[in-house]
């Protein structure tokens, strides 16, 4: 796979959001996207994934522009919004539901992945009693379960404890290895060198250049 951002620039409200982004990412590589809060990254995340369309430019995963419609968009897994999860079902069945939309029901496929996550697929607490961690991990499962060759990730590790933080790293690794095309995002820079093969720093909606593992 792979995916080029060509001279996208978002204005919002006579405000420059996003400019003049130029990008190519390939496939087997994880790419990280560091700024302080507000620098543009999630923006880029939401261009990327279609969740804002620009003032001019356009993104194109092996060659077909995925912002007139023709991407199947169902191959980006995302970790970016809150996703609308039902409080009072567990995380499987959570899971479960949304895997079913482009899916057939698979429910040893859900208790894989949510193994891979750290998070035990028989745990009886609903959506609505797990903690910060529990929760990310379920986000970072939705993102991942559908085999989708693109995964776009902002702030993975939010609410991770330690071993979760290891955990995570570990399944990045695994999915490098699967030819995965990966984006991260963080303000915690040490985290990324980490993780990335390659790191891009913006600030103020531009794209700085690359930042030395």
């Amino acid at each position: 796979m792979i995916l080029e951002v060509k001279n996208y620039s978002k204005t919002i409200k006579d405000k420059q959001i996003l400019n003049n982004i130029n990008l190519k990412l390939t496939s087997g590589n994880v790419y990280g996207f560091y700024g302080r809060n507000g620098s543009g990254k999630t923006m880029l995340f939401r261009a990327i994934s279609t969740l804002i369309y620009p003032t001019k430019g356009d993104v194109f995963i092996d060659n077909i522009s995925i912002i007139n419609g023709n991407y199947d968009l169902s191959k980006i897994g995302l970790l970016l919004e809150e996703p609308d999860f039902y409080p009072y079902l567990t995380g499987l069945d959570n899971l479960s539901l949304l895997y079913e939309i482009n899916n057939k029901k698979d429910i040893c496929h859900i208790k894989k992945i949510m193994k891979e996550v750290g998070l035990l697929e028989n745990q009886p607490e609903k959506y609505r009693e797990y903690s910060l961690g529990m929760k990310q991990k379920l986000r970072i499962a939705q993102a991942i379960m559908e085999n989708q060759g693109l995964i776009i990730l902002d702030e993975p590790t939010n609410g991770l404890d330690e071993e979760s933080a290891i955990k995570f790293h570990e399944l990045i690794k695994k999915l490098k290895k699967d030819n995965k095309l990966i984006l991260i995002a963080s303000h915690n820079k040490d985290d990324l060198r980490l993780l990335c093969d390659k790191i891009f720093k913006i600030d103020a909606g531009e794209l700085m250049g690359e930042i030395k593992l």
